[in-house]
């Protein structure tokens, strides 16, 4: 062949390798997806709590850590990441790289309730998570210090004739427990003075030094304290008696009708992680809940098991803006 086709033929030569190739690139990553993680986890997964350590939340995170951890291979390790009503830890989720090795175990606050309610969020809770499964679900506790009131009634009557006088407690601004005491002042008429947490440990601990006066907070942790005297319970806010405090009456039956609130606990994922995350971690939960070391872990703490798919949970966080919405909206509670 002449010299002077040659280079005419090697650059047509190469320009057709070069669009085979961009061909072949382009068709291997349609067969792999939007996003995957097939060796998941190759290493050690960031589990954040955020709240502190010792909590209700804290503690069945630890145990669905271990199991993901057994059934899993890798380590999932807890991060407690506290403050701003849950706020601080779960930005810390939603601004992680969506690769399946930062993940968050919350409450409602972080995911649902305080997007009605901080004015500057530091992130989307409908917008910069994937929702992976429901874990559990559990009533309040309405406890007072020891030596305090005798029940509810007693409660409410003298906040009634003191308005302002009684300091209650909850486990942060926004949480589950600043909503339902603002639940129970709208549905008495009475006035409290909040005072807020960085979550349940230190709340408990006011409480058994007298410090604050009542606390309203996520049950399990309490359990404990109430059954060896240390404090004194005043109701529960379900819509059934706890099975393991089966002589606390409910809200209603301490004289609120339809008073109910139950906390839930939950795991959810940084936007666009791979979809072997989310089946993976769901997988293992839902398997968790129908196990007997799952059962025995809930009826110990007074939960109930919930489960279900990643779609399930974000239909039930829905539910839970629609129910509350109003009632805070109503008691402008704002940050």
């Amino acid at each position: 062949m002449p010299s002077a086709f040659r280079p005419h033929f090697t650059t047509l030569r190469h320009s057709k390798i070069y669009r085979y190739g961009a061909l072949l690139a382009l068709f291997a990553g349609w067969l792999a997806g939007p996003a995957r993680a097939d060796n998941w986890p190759a290493r050690n997964v960031t589990m954040i709590v955020p709240f502190p350590a010792g909590g209700s939340a804290d503690l069945l995170a630890r145990s669905v850590a271990q199991e993901l951890s057994d059934k899993l291979g890798k380590a999932f390790v807890i991060d407690n990441r506290g403050g701003a009503g849950g706020n601080i830890g779960a930005a810390a989720v939603a601004k992680a790289t969506p690769d399946g090795y930062t993940i968050l175990f919350t409450t409602p606050a972080p995911i649902a309730l305080n997007k009605l309610m901080y004015r500057n969020m530091p992130y989307d809770p409908e917008t910069d998570f994937e929702p992976v499964v429901l874990i559990a679900k559990s009533p309040l506790i309405i406890a007072a210090k020891a030596g305090g009131f005798s029940d509810l009634k007693e409660m409410i009557d003298f906040a009634k004739a003191n308005p302002g006088k009684i300091n209650l407690g909850h486990p942060g601004n926004g949480t589950l427990g600043h909503i339902t005491s603002e639940l129970l002042q709208q549905m008495t008429g009475v006035k409290v003075t909040h005072v807020a947490y960085r979550g349940t440990t230190p709340l408990m601990t006011d409480l058994l030094g007298a410090t604050v006066d009542v606390a309203i907070d996520f049950m399990p942790a309490y359990v404990p304290l109430i059954l060896d005297g240390k404090l004194k319970p005043l109701a529960v806010t379900s819509a059934a008696r706890s099975n393991q405090l089966p002589n606390v009456p409910t809200a209603n039956e301490a004289g609120l009708p339809g008073f109910e609130a139950s906390a839930w606990y939950a795991i959810v994922v940084p936007k666009n992680a791979p979809d072997e995350v989310v089946r993976g971690i769901n997988g293992v939960v839902n398997a968790w809940l129908a196990s007997d070391k799952g059962k025995a872990i809930l009826e110990q703490n007074g939960m109930q098991g919930a489960g279900g798919s990643a779609g399930d949970l974000k239909a039930f966080i829905a539910s839970e803006l629609n129910k509350w919405g109003p009632l805070i909206k109503a008691a402008k509670i704002e940050f």
